[in-house]
């Protein structure tokens, strides 16, 4: 693994990231919300990732597939309670609070999105 810095996927992940504080500040309920913003969050970590990152997309993409796993099941052990931030508003909006089955199908397709985009991209390279 070796780090080098990629312009190009760090500003998608800056603008990816102003989208989601976007959709966090002015939307509190619907698909975008619910939905849309756990599909874009996968996109978003992998553009940081690969902004410093030269790794294969394919193991950056299920790193972060894993690791959006991990933080939806955990949110069925009530990681916030047991941290003590469950009445802490950022914390909430990063880990989330309540797992649904829905997020991890919204990860899933985020991730299936990013390798079928760099699979298109290599073709062309």
């Amino acid at each position: 693994m070796k780090i080098k810095f990629n312009k190009t996927y760090f500003l998608l992940f800056i603008t990816l990231l102003i989208t989601e504080v976007l959709i966090a500040k002015f939307l509190t309920t619907g698909f975008i919300r619910h939905t849309f913003g756990d599909y874009l969050v996968v996109i978003l970590l992998y553009t940081f990732f690969k902004s410093f990152l030269l790794i294969k997309p394919f193991k950056v993409a299920i790193s972060v597939l894993l690791f959006a796993f991990l933080i939806e099941f955990l949110q069925l052990c009530n990681l916030l309670k047991w941290l003590g931030l469950q009445n802490n508003t950022l914390a909430k909006l990063i880990l989330g609070s309540t797992f649904h089955i829905s997020d991890l199908v919204a990860y899933t397709l985020g991730i299936i999105t990013i390798l079928i985009i760099e699979h298109k991209r290599n073709q062309l390279q």
